[in-house]
């Protein structure tokens, strides 16, 4: 079985959805205090949304495609959210940071070879 490429789309779509619904949920987490009525706030509310919703491409990708090929390129969510931290949390970008993305894209470049 071969993995067809909108099947790796929905993949990578859905990895890019649960990047942004992780940098919700890092700033709703900013508003959590104690008792119940700070937990339920918008930015929670949207990033547990486009988190969960992120389920629906993955699995329209997973109907069609090798989960050896597919679930790996998950972790480009965390190629976004580094990226996502860097423009919207001001989170610093470092050398050690960029050569994880860089075995985290070698890691994906290989196992799409081996496809």
């Amino acid at each position: 079985m071969t993995t067809p490429i909108s099947s790796i789309l929905l993949v990578i779509s859905a990895s890019v959805i649960g990047s942004v619904g992780a940098l919700f949920l890092k700033l709703g987490a900013a508003h959590l205090k104690r008792g119940l009525r700070y937990l339920i706030n918008p930015q929670l509310a949207l990033g547990i949304g486009l988190f969960v919703g992120s389920s629906v491409p993955f699995l329209m990708g997973l109907k069609n495609g090798e989960l050896s090929v597919l679930y790996p390129m998950v972790s480009l969510s965390y190629v976004c959210s580094l990226f996502w931290s860097h423009l919207f949390l001001r989170e610093p970008i470092t050398r050690g940071k960029i050569g994880g993305l860089f075995l985290i894209a070698a890691g994906i470049v290989c196992i799409g070879i081996g496809r």
